[in-house]
């Protein structure tokens, strides 16, 4: 139902939207928002709450309506959900409007079927909030006091609602002669406030027990925060050491990793400040740097970190921040934990530059259900996955894990490249519905071009699968992001996976069937003319007329029947390697599994299409004899030693050649189509590791052919097989440029594994 004309919409009573945190009313896609207004085109059932009549009312008469119950629903099924959005709106009202207030006990009073169900901490917090706008000096000890299992919910609402937090006093933190700065606190002197919030303080202080800096966090004691923290030990992750509870002033002090050089959003103001074409690593370090000067902290010396950072360009510097927070979110998810408030200000930085992920609204579970209005919801609008909104939109069957926190995680790095974050912020009185459809549309295709011409095509490719509003379309875990940004920072890696889309390689990536066929049939086609014309000199015209036509029909069916087998036996094998590059290019998606097997095929197919080639050869070097030896009865023994001679070069010329040829193809071309679409693994370094082994002992079958043929000079000698004598010769020199050329790409291939192992082959 929309909002009545000419009147001011609830966020004008409330202070706020009330959809920004309250439990909306929607019962499938398409339903109403907090207010009964309509949120998003998607068919659907539209639940009247009689919100949207009730505070139409209000506006009319200027005064309580009769009974509350006159706007309820009369389905069972949504009749509470629709209480609860009631009691908000009526709560509003009478606190700021009509000054005749009424609490959440009277309500219960009045409504037993509240009590039939935990009270939502959403509407806890609702009332004092407007209590607290309405000019009650009411303290949030109270509620979490009354509402012990709403507590934890309800500080963080309190801590995060930008409703709230910005009309917050003193009075709702910490307070007391003995916490303010230079005073002593248990086994903490506090030597300067870093920050506070609507819930906690936080101190810089000395530990004397211990004699060394911590963070010192003063809070009211509720949740299970540290517990949970400690369990957290990573070099990207700041260390919470332990903590006191001071039981007489029912506070918590939680002590933890001092980290002086301030935060991301530090980091992203300046990035505002700067032009993109000034960017730089020196960035990074010049915003801790004025942190540190702030908190009159030196700034480190000679350091390998600052020096590394400092010659980084700016996107390489957001990828290396990328990698890092990246690990930590993989590390904290192998620990069950989920962070689920990823922002700039939740990455504090060292001195050295180094990020370290902090205040986790932990869940001690990879995939948190959201079975309506309770605490499981959690983070910051502007960097919420659609998932998440799509938790707060709709409780009933929503549940996220470890790909929203690497959704928040692109939505940051993205902000932290460009100076915007890739969707626009909320809009006064836009509801988590309304930011929802903007989700799932994806990044807007003019905001992605947007970004710095410097941005390598792999980070922009990291970033825009980070966002994919599809959760199965992102990476499926911190270590294999951490992986991607890492191909970031190798420019070897980065240039193979994602190459300039008018390159050389991108086009001959297009053709992966003619580029086969060449590179066996043309190393074949030769080796068979050698073959032809060295029998035909060393054995056939030894034989009669007859025999010798009888012969040349045998080469020709031979030749006839092995090149379109051995090319459909190919292409049968290598079908992965030569279908899913291309179906990735046309748009199609393919499960990981399939993924996985044409990696394989790919990395393989060199060797795969040069075994055919081989078998192929040796079913050739049975045939022929037979046939040799059928058409012209006894013939002597030397001439089945010049065949095996003959048939040994030819295998090892169709052997070694197309292996590098294709391989060194598909290296370049089509592996990095699927390092750059698909989940990279500890498997794929090891098929890397494997395909070196097997680069190697090929690079000995190609040096073997101008040796075969020096003995096979040697063997042949002056005299009448003169013209043999130089047909082996040829073979000698060709097979020496041919070596050479070989070695070429074996030193390429090289290369290529060793920069792309370096990236997959990271732990995990």
């Amino acid at each position: 139902m929309p909002p009545a004309p000419d009147r001011p919409q609830d966020a004008t009573v409330a202070g706020g939207p009330p959809t920004a945190f309250a439990p909306p009313t929607r019962f499938g896609p398409g339903a109403t928002g907090g207010t009964g207004t309509r949120s998003g085109p998607s068919a659907g059932v539209v639940v009247d709450t009689g919100a949207a009549r009730l505070a139409q009312d209000w506006e009319r008469d200027g005064r309580p309506p009769g009974d509350l119950r006159d706007y309820l629903p009369d389905t069972d099924a949504i009749r509470r959900t629709a209480l609860v959005e009631l009691i908000s709106v009526d709560l509003a009202y009478r606190w700021l409007r009509a000054r005749e207030p009424k609490r959440i006990a009277d309500y219960c009073l009045e409504f037993p079927e509240l009590l039939a169900g935990t009270i939502p901490p959403e509407l806890v917090y609702e009332e004092y909030r407007v209590r607290r706008l309405g000019g009650e000096d009411v303290h949030p000890d109270e509620y979490t006091a009354e509402f012990p299992q709403q507590a934890e919910r309800f500080a963080w609402l309190l801590e995060h609602d930008p409703r709230t937090t910005a009309s917050v006093g003193p009075s709702d933190l910490p307070t007391g002669a003995d916490l303010q700065v230079g005073a002593r606190l248990d086994d903490f002197d506090l030597v300067a406030e870093l920050g506070h919030g609507a819930f906690a303080r936080v101190f810089l202080a000395w530990q004397a027990s211990m004699r060394r800096w911590v963070a010192l966090k003063l809070s009211r004691n509720v949740g299970s925060e540290p517990q949970t923290l400690a369990q957290l030990d990573h070099q990207y992750i700041v260390r919470v050491y332990d903590q006191r509870v001071l039981e007489d002033r029912q506070l918590r002090a939680l002590f933890m990793e001092y980290v002086p050089g301030g935060t991301l959003l530090d980091v992203v103001r300046l990035v505002r400040e700067v032009p993109p074409e000034r960017r730089t690593g020196q960035l990074l370090l010049d915003a801790i740097d004025r942190e540190l000067a702030r908190k009159g902290t030196p700034v480190p010396g000679e350091s390998s970190v600052r020096a590394e950072v400092a010659a980084l360009s700016w996107p390489e510097t957001v990828a290396w921040i990328g990698f890092r927070l990246a690990e930590a979110l993989e590390y904290a998810r192998q620990q069950g934990i989920l962070h689920r408030d990823i922002k700039p200000a939740n990455v504090l930085l060292t001195a050295e530059g180094i990020p370290k992920l902090a205040d986790f609204n932990v869940s001690s579970v990879d995939v948190v259900a959201v079975p309506g209005a309770s605490g499981a919801v959690a983070g910051s609008l502007a960097y919420m996955s659609p998932e998440q909104l799509a938790a707060v939109v709709d409780p009933g069957g929503a549940s996220i894990d470890t790909r929203s926190d690497i959704y928040a995680l692109g939505v940051m790095l993205w902000e932290l490249l460009t100076g915007t974050r890739p969707f626009p912020d909320a809009r006064a009185g836009e509801s988590p519905a309304e930011l929802l459809d903007e989700r799932r549309r994806g990044v807007d295709p003019e905001t992605a071009a947007q970004l710095p011409p410097n941005c390598p095509a792999a980070l922009r490719r990291v970033l825009l699968t980070s966002l994919a509003p599809d959760p199965d379309q992102r990476w499926s875990n911190g270590r294999k992001l951490a992986r991607q940004f890492a191909l970031c920072l190798y420019p070897h890696a980065r240039d193979l996976v994602d190459p300039p889309p008018d390159s050389m390689r991108t086009t001959l990536g297009r053709w992966p069937l003619p580029v086969l066929l060449a590179a066996i049939g043309v190393p074949d086609l030769i080796a068979t003319t050698y073959n032809y014309y060295y029998n035909r000199e060393m054995i056939i015209r030894a034989l009669s007329p007859a025999a010798q036509q009888h012969l040349e029909q045998v080469h020709l069916v031979i030749g006839a029947s092995a090149f379109p087998v051995g090319a459909v036996a190919i292409v049968f094998w290598c079908r992965l390697a030569l279908t899913v590059p291309r179906g990735i290019r046309e748009g199609r998606t393919f499960p990981a599994d399939v993924l996985a097997r044409a990696r394989l095929a790919t990395l393989n197919i060199g060797h795969r299409a040069v075994v055919v080639s081989f078998v192929l050869w040796l079913v050739a070097g049975i045939v022929y004899p037979v046939a040799l030896q059928a058409v012209a009865g006894a013939i002597p023994p030397h001439a089945y030693l010049h065949l095996l001679a003959s048939l040994v070069v030819c295998g090892a010329v169709a052997v070694s050649y197309p292996y590098f040829l294709l391989t060194f193809y598909a290296l370049r071309c089509l592996y990095p189509i699927l390092l750059s679409h698909g989940e990279l693994g500890s498997a794929d370094s090891r098929d890397l590791r494997a395909l070196r082994a097997v680069s190697t002992r090929y690079l000995g079958v190609a040096a073997s052919v101008p040796l075969v043929g020096i003995a096979g000079l040697s063997f042949v000698g002056p005299g009448p097989g003169s013209e043999v004598a130089f047909t082996v010769r040829v073979l000698c020199l060709g097979g020496v440029a041919g070596f050479l050329g070989v070695y070429q790409l074996f030193r390429r291939i090289e290369s290529d594994i060793r920069a792309l192992r370096r990236v997959i082959g990271i732990r995990g």
